[in-house]
């Protein structure tokens, strides 16, 4: 080849000296690779797609893909390894959700617009990505959108009134747009999270309570105390000793 990259000169062979530069970094493709292999099974991403809306234990999720216990249980192991749903034990009760990665979010992302595109109604039931409960899709789509950062973030606090104008919507539809999509408040759901991801910083790190609280929106170790008491019926310091 007489030097050149490829066969034919087409006068971009700065772009393609770019391009060849990318394709040699093989293990990163591989990556890659594995991630989508990981969903090719489509139960598994039904999995998957259920644990990025919700917390849920094994009899849950198999009564709600409508499989056997030992089938979902596989699925999850194999979702966990790679890193994209994370669990938490609670007495004797595992339950199961997606894991706060970007890589996991932008997956439930991708996931969603391919079935939007893929398959307009979304199966039998709504279309995924277009309107619910009578909101615009882009409405929808920016609810969700708020709701990745937010999680992303769980140490910072907005009011509603400070979400409506960074998204620039009326601050009762917001609420209700949320509601809808999500089940719940956004108070409601963002305190859940913050008491979920304390209480995987108390189990897996040695940060102080006061750190923790800190990273999961709390000025106050105290309110977090109290909060994280509410939910898991004891303090933080009693549950990192529960669980060591």
């Amino acid at each position: 080849m007489n030097g050149k990259l490829t066969p034919h000169d087409h006068g971009n062979r700065r772009k393609t000296e770019s391009l060849k530069k990318q394709l040699m970094r093989e293990r990163d493709f591989d990556a890659v690779a594995d991630v989508f292999k990981l969903l090719d099974d489509s139960s598994r991403l039904r999995i998957f797609w259920l644990l990025c809306h919700c917390e849920e234990c094994v009899a849950n999720i198999s009564a709600l893909v409508d499989m056997s216990s030992p089938a979902v249980s596989h699925h999850l192991r194999q979702l966990k390894d790679s890193g994209l749903i994370t669990s938490r034990r609670d007495g004797r009760e595992v339950y199961y959700r997606a894991a706060d990665t970007v890589e996991a979010q932008l997956l439930h992302r991708v996931t969603e617009k391919v079935m939007e595109i893929s398959c307009p109604r979304g199966g039998e039931g709504e279309a995924v990505g277009q309107s619910v409960d009578g909101f615009s899709a882009e409405q929808v789509e920016t609810v969700r959108r708020m709701h990745d950062e937010l999680l992303q973030h769980p140490e910072r606090r907005s009011t509603i009134e400070e979400l409506a104008r960074r998204y620039l919507m009326n601050p009762t539809t917001l609420k209700e747009v949320f509601k809808a999509v999500y089940g719940e408040s956004l108070a409601s759901h963002m305190k859940e999270h913050r008491m979920e991801r304390a209480s995987e910083l108390l189990r897996e790190t040695d940060r102080s309570v006061a750190d923790i609280a800190a990273s999961v929106g709390y000025d106050s170790p105290s309110k977090f105390s109290a909060a994280f008491r509410e939910r898991y019926h004891m303090l933080p310091s009693e549950y990192r000793k529960a669980g060591k």
